[in-house]
Order: C-alpha cells, then sequence, then structure tokens
C-alpha cells in the first residue's frame, strides 16, 4: 500500500490541502462545516465549467455540429442546473418533474430532450406544448401514444428512436443500458418499421436516433461501436425507408477516475479497479470513433451528434462533508486486533449508490488533510440499517474493508468524501426521519451560496396529512 499523505493532492477549480486543512474554494471545509453543519454538500462552480469545457472539446474531433445536454438525472438542483447552463450545456430530462425543473432553470425548448422508458400522457403533452428539441422514444407504443397525443393537441411532436444496439462494456451490470437483456429501447427492425409506419404522418417529426451504452464505462472502444452502429442505422433509414435524419445521439456514460491519487488501491478487486479507475477523455474516445468512420465520416456533414453526459460533469464537482459522531472498538475474533469503528452521520440515506451499487468515494480527514492516512478504521452512517457502512458486507470485493485515516480521528473531527456530486443529492431521502443536508456552490467570483437549505422538523411532514 502506497504511503496515503495527501500534502500535495487537489482539483482544478475546486479544493487543495494547505496547512493541513482542506480548502475548498476560499474557505477550510471545517470552517463551511461549521457554517452550514454536516452533512453538507459543496458544490464547485468552476469545476462545472472545467468539466463542460472538456466535453466541448469533441467539436474539434469531429466535423458536424455538436449538442451536449446534461443529463439532469445526475443532480437536478435548481442551482446546478442555473450553472450548467450558464456554462453553456444544453440538458436531457427524463421526467415531467426534471422538464418543469430544467424551464424554471431557464433552459430554452431547443436545448431540451427528454428520455424515459415509461412516460405518462401529461409528460408527453407538456413536451410537446413546450415545442421541445427532442423527445426519445423508447418503444413503439410509446410511439403510437405520442402520434396520438400530438393529433389531439393538433402539435407536431419532434422525435428520436432509442435503439438497443447490444453493444457490452466493462462496467457493471446495473450500469449496462445497452444490451438485450436491459429495459430501454426498441430493437433495431422495429425502429425501421416505425419510421417506415409514421413517416407520412404530419403530426411526428422524425428527426434522429439514440443509444445509450451505459454509464462508468471504462474502455474508450464502445464509443466506437456505437457511432458505427448509429451511422449504420442512418444509412438503413434513409436508404429502405426515405427518412433524412437530423441528428444522432450517442448517449452519455463519460468515466470519472474515482480512483484520481492512487491510494487504497489494493483494497480492490482488478475487475472492481478497472471500472472505478477508469480515465480517459470524451475527446479521445471520439477522435478515434470518428477516424474508424473513414469514408463514411462524410454522411455526418449535415448532422448533429448529441451526447448526454451527466457524470462526467458533476461527480468531481461535488464534495461531501460529515462528521464523525461515534467511537467504538470491536474485535471480531481472538486472533486478529480489534478495529476502530467510526460512525458519521453521512448515511446511504444521501448517498445511496453507496449501498445499491457499492460505490467508492475516497475519504479524507478535512482537518489534518496533510498528515499520513495510515491507520485503518471501519467507517459506518448513521441510520438504523446494517448495510449502512462504507463496506461491502457481503465480501465482493467491490468496496475495501477499511478506511485510512490519521492516528486518533476522534468523534467531532470532520471527514471530507469526493467525488459524490452524482446521484447524491438527486437520489437522497429521509429514511429514519434525518434531515436532509444543506447544499452549498462556490461560485466562480469566491462567494459561497445555500443552494438547498437543510431540512427542518416541518419538511418531515411535508405532503402528510394527519
Amino acid at each position: 500500500m502506497k504511503d496515503m499523505v495527501y500534502g500535495s493532492i487537489g482539483l482544478e477549480g475546486f479544493f487543495r490541502i494547505e496547512e493541513n486543512q482542506l480548502i475548498l474554494g476560499n474557505f477550510t471545509a471545517k470552517d463551511l462545516a461549521c457554517r452550514f453543519g454536516t452533512p453538507l454538500f459543496v458544490f464547485s462552480e468552476s469545476r462545472i465549467r472545467h468539466n463542460v469545457e472538456k466535453l466541448f472539446r469533441i467539436r474539434e474531433a469531429v466535423d458536424c455540429e455538436v449538442k451536449i445536454c446534461y443529463a439532469a438525472k445526475a443532480n437536478s438542483n435548481l442551482g446546478i442546473l442555473r450553472a450548467i447552463k450558464e456554462a453553456g450545456c444544453d440538458v436531457e430530462v427524463n421526467s415531467g418533474g426534471e422538464l418543469w425543473k430544467v424551464q424554471k432553470a431557464g433552459f430554452t425548448a431547443e436545448q431540451i430532450i427528454f428520455n424515459g422508458n415509461s412516460k405518462e400522457i401529461w409528460e408527453i403533452e407538456n413536451a410537446i406544448e413546450a415545442g421541445i428539441y427532442s423527445i426519445q422514444v423508447d418503444s413503439v407504443y410509446e410511439l403510437s401514444l405520442i402520434e396520438q397525443t400530438a393529433r389531439r393537441l393538433n402539435k407536431p411532436a419532434r422525435v428520436s428512436l432509442r435503439i438497443v444496439p447490444h453493444i457490452k462494456s466493462g462496467t457493471y451490470s446495473g450500469l449496462q443500458t445497452a444490451l438485450l437483456t436491459s429495459k430501454f429501447g426498441m430493437m433495431p427492425e422495429e425502429a425501421l418499421e416505425a419510421f417506415c409506419d409514421y413517416k407520412n404522418s404530419p403530426y411526428l417529426k422524425l428527426n434522429g436516433i439514440h443509444v445509450h451504452i451505459g454509464s462508468q464505462n471504462p474502455d474508450k472502444r464502445v464509443y466506437s461501436e456505437a457511432l458505427e452502429f448509429l451511422v449504420e442505422t442512418l444509412l438503413k433509414v434513409k436508404e429502405d425507408v426515405g427518412v433524412d435524419l437530423h441528428h444522432l445521439n450517442l448517449g452519455g456514460g463519460f468515466p470519472v477516475n474515482y480512483l484520481r491519487y492512487g491510494f487504497q488501491e489494493d483494497g480492490f478487486a482488478p475487475s472492481v479497479k478497472r471500472v472505478f479507475a477508469s480515465d480517459f477523455e470524451p475527446f479521445d474516445a471520439m477522435v478515434d470513433a470518428w477516424k474508424n468512420l473513414a469514408d463514411r465520416a462524410k454522411l455526418l456533414e449535415n448532422i448533429t451528434l448529441i451526447f448526454e453526459p451527466g457524470r462526467s460533469i458533476i461527480a468531481d464537482a461535488g464534495i461531501c462533508l460529515t462528521t464523525v459522531r461515534n467511537i467504538k472498538h470491536r474485535s471480531v475474533s481472538t486472533s486478529r486486533p480489534k478495529d476502530t469503528w467510526l460512525l458519521t452521520d453521512a448515511g446511504f440515506n444521501i448517498l445511496l449508490s453507496m449501498e445499491t451499487y457499492k460505490w467508492y468515494y475516497h475519504l479524507i480527514h478535512a482537518e489534518r488533510a496533510g498528515e499520513p492516512h495510515k491507520v485503518p478504521y471501519k467507517l459506518g452512517g448513521p441510520l438504523c440499517d446494517g448495510g449502512d457502512v462504507y463496506f461491502d458486507i457481503e465480501g465482493k470485493e467491490r468496496l475495501p474493508d477499511y478506511r485510512f485515516l490519521p492516528e486518533g480521528t476522534r468523534p467531532g473531527d470532520v471527514l471530507a468524501l469526493l467525488n459524490c456530486g452524482a446521484y447524491s443529492i438527486s437520489q437522497m431521502f429521509q429514511y429514519n426521519g434525518r434531515f436532509l443536508p444543506c447544499v452549498v456552490l462556490l461560485t466562480c467570483n469566491g462567494e459561497v451560496v445555500v443552494i438547498r437549505k437543510r431540512d427542518t422538523f416541518e419538511d418531515l411532514l411535508l405532503n402528510e396529512i394527519c
């Protein structure tokens, strides 16, 4: 195991370590924890912009229009949505609720695409009435619903058909979305029939096709396969059906390196480490994908390529600060030393992926950040649930058994979980009647602003009727 000393680490536009303290923007983590309480999510507007700019580099890799649509499901907080809009992104939503929120955030109709595999009629109505860029159609049946709704509203709907390309990537099974066993999309032959059946409908504008190959993909090769599949389908739609498409949607799934600093890597099985340490630039993936098209790239001169990144924009732009609330010592056998348990105030009710996917968020001591992190601790959250721990209780080697922190870490100390901006606050819930946390944004001009207040007792009764 490496000597885990963090004195030199940092993340451009977000955090650094100075005089043993974790500094977030212009503030020490400890100061923010004292000011706003913990658990506390801290996001960086500068880091969001940095990540968006990296994705816009894709425009240099391809010879066609590019549209970057942030996947709102990764984090749909209104303050985050506004920061992403100001960074120049368009947006992808998965429900009528998300559609309403992004409109509140100021996104225009031309900036919005609507995914989802179980849309209700009212959601379809709202999308059509808003005149959004595209409704991504999940099935032939859904396409019929959209056509009927558009006919009733007497307003055409712009649609794109989501197709299953059957491309396997090296990510976790639950994050695979392009296989025949996935619940998403329609088969290629179904899509061709749908284009044929509806090409003359005055109430449908058949504008594109869409695939999504999953999230946290460790191999950039899958994007070449996906683009090749889309181009082949584009040709079939044109030659066999006579429909000229306007856009191809490659989805998202670009990875984030959760093991960026190389510490504690020995705690992972090789296959798991490959997923958590996934690291390639979207620009490089698209350079290869475009090159593999060879002469067929000319077919895309008048096509817009759409991408739906979520995790790669927001994951490393968020940190969760948590306080150690309890400590205990326990020996599971006489042949091994006692474990020291630290119990924090951050459980899986605010970091759900830590339980559902056994996701890894690296942990450092916010007040002693520059000291050696070499003492093993068992970490757990506050929930009345045996699975609310920072390791894998089922022994599947998905997570390391211990987290390493400075010697003498104790109750009252503030710790920081890194890279937890994606699929955290968008999935959190009030289990055990616990208050949902405050969320703050470090702005580009150096300020800290609250973008979600901490719950109060009254919030625990919201929408309940006595």
